[in-house]
């Protein structure tokens, strides 16, 4: 079964930089989707999960218009509770990364500019959890 990794951000140089560091050391493994917003993130979710592609992590940047990250993790959450989900900042307040940490199971918070070897590890590590 293919599988997937989804990146949410309404930048978009941080969608391309994020597809280059994850397609880098990925893409033969896996699909790197990106979304600009929640409601395209739960489109592309749908979709994937229709095609029967596997979704493995998501990657959500907190401070997007219309929904933010931690509401857009939750969310996600109810409907793909064992999607690893991790989010990408440069400003989430400490309430925002609880509220995840609690209603979204949020593994990991990584500020921007993130260390690529970093986020690369930490998905690793956890699909290798999935697969114990």
């Amino acid at each position: 079964m293919t599988a997937a990794i989804l990146c949410v951000d309404d930048e978009e140089i941080v969608l391309r930089a994020l597809s280059q560091d994850l397609n880098r050391h990925f893409k033969d493994d896996y699909l790197i989707e990106l979304a600009q917003s929640a409601e395209d993130a739960f489109e592309i979710l749908d979709e994937l999960k229709s095609d029967g592609i596997r979704i493995l992590v998501i990657v959500s940047d907190w401070l997007m218009p219309g929904m933010k990250g931690d509401e857009f993790l939750i969310k996600a959450h109810k409907r793909f509770p064992k999607v690893i989900k991790m989010l990408l900042t440069g400003q989430a307040d400490k309430e925002a990364i609880k509220n995840a940490q609690l209603n979204a199971n949020l593994k990991y918070t990584f500020s921007k500019p993130w260390d690529a070897k970093e986020l690369i590890s930490k998905i690793e590590e956890e699909i290798g959890k999935m697969n114990d």
